[in-house]
């Protein structure tokens, strides 16, 4: 009986709805573009301010929390150059540790995960290499990885930081290799490589290029959503499960957009010379190697290849289940091996693959 009650509650309910509906067309038209108007307004908020929004957390993390705070230095030489760093507020008695990102974002993004770990044992200073972000810029025509060596190792100068260590990963690595070969050879104490095909040779980098099947530009600066899908999927051994389009948008529109061209260039000349030293030295630093097993942008074996170039001086670690985005990936353990490594001088004799 009470079922029977029920339904014919709900059934009255529903017509008298409908008969309201019938009665008043224009109200409830009204209530379902409303609704729609509210729909379309949140998603084109999404749409304008998600990315931003994250960067602008970014910031204010950097900021507030790890008191790091952006320095925009003009560099010297003939042609403008500026380049922005990221480093602390005040001085420390911390050693000091210069960290060189990838194609794939500018310094806050790249390092998101490993900053507030790194900032309690190290000095950081963390730069958005030349035409990466708003700020770091240049009228040079070079292009070369020595180019940004030595505005790295410029800015060092500037900052009045005369010995460091330095840390770099995949295009941030070549980087790295070549201040600690030429640029900056007398001041880089320790190094750190991850994920970077410095020992490729120019064959070698033009095979892996071939790999992606379109322009190596279209697969590292995506202009599209479905190619930073693509490029997401490529670079991390987990993706994120979810990244729809308009996410996909706004963070071309943040990332990709400005500076294109140079940065298209730096890549076609990273293709023509690597770190532009023929042949390539081995360093006189110890030297770290890093890599995921899972890496698709730069194989595990290239890996291998520069720790035997290297020789008794350097060590690799593979890290298991992470992919290119290594330091996204396996942010844990890239902060551990890089503190025990810069830190911990039990770890000197132990040189050797793991």
């Amino acid at each position: 009986m009470q079922a029977r009650a029920g339904s014919a509650a709900a059934a009255a309910a529903g017509a008298t709805a409908l008969a309201a509906t019938k009665q008043h067309p224009a109200a409830t038209s009204s209530l379902f573009a409303l609704l729609s108007l509210s729909l379309l307004l949140l998603r084109l908020l999404l749409r304008l301010r998600l990315a931003a929004f994250r960067d602008a957390a970014l910031t204010l993390h950097l900021l507030a929390r790890l008191r790091i705070r952006p320095v925009t230095l003009r560099l010297p030489g003939p042609h403008a150059t500026t380049l922005r760093v990221w480093c602390p507020a005040s001085p420390s008695g911390k050693p000091p540790l210069l960290l060189l990102h990838g194609f794939g974002g500018d310094a806050k993004w790249t390092w998101a995960r490993n900053l507030a770990a790194l900032s309690r044992s190290f000095h950081l200073y963390v730069p958005d290499l030349v035409f990466f972000g708003s700020h770091s810029r240049s009228s040079s025509p070079l292009r070369s990885v020595a180019f940004q060596a030595r505005c790295a190792a410029d800015a060092m100068r500037l900052l009045g930081v005369s010995r460091y260590d330095v840390a770099g990963i995949s295009y941030g690595g070549f980087v790295a290799y070549r201040m600690a070969a030429v640029e900056a050879r007398d001041s880089v104490a320790r190094v750190v490589i991850m994920t970077s095909g410095v020992a490729a040779t120019v064959q070698e980098m033009g095979e892996l290029a071939a790999r992606e099947e379109m322009a190596v530009e279209d697969a590292l600066l995506p202009d599209s959503a479905a190619g930073l899908r693509r490029l997401v999927h490529r670079s991390m051994h987990r993706p994120p499960p979810w990244l729809p389009d308009f996410v996909l948008h706004d963070f071309i529109q943040l990332m990709f957009v400005d500076q294109r061209k140079e940065r298209t260039e730096l890549l076609r000349e990273l293709l023509r010379s690597g770190a532009g030293i023929d042949p390539l030295p081995a360093l006189t630093q110890k030297t770290l190697v890093l890599w995921g097993d899972k890496d698709q942008v730069f194989p595990v074996d290239l890996g291998y290849k520069l720790h035997r170039h290297l020789g008794k001086k350097s060590r690799l670690e593979i890290i298991k289940d992470a992919g290119h985005a290594l330091q996204l990936e396996g942010a844990d353990k890239v902060n551990s091996f890089i503190k025990s490594f810069f830190l911990d001088e039990r770890n000197e004799p132990g040189f050797g693959t793991t």
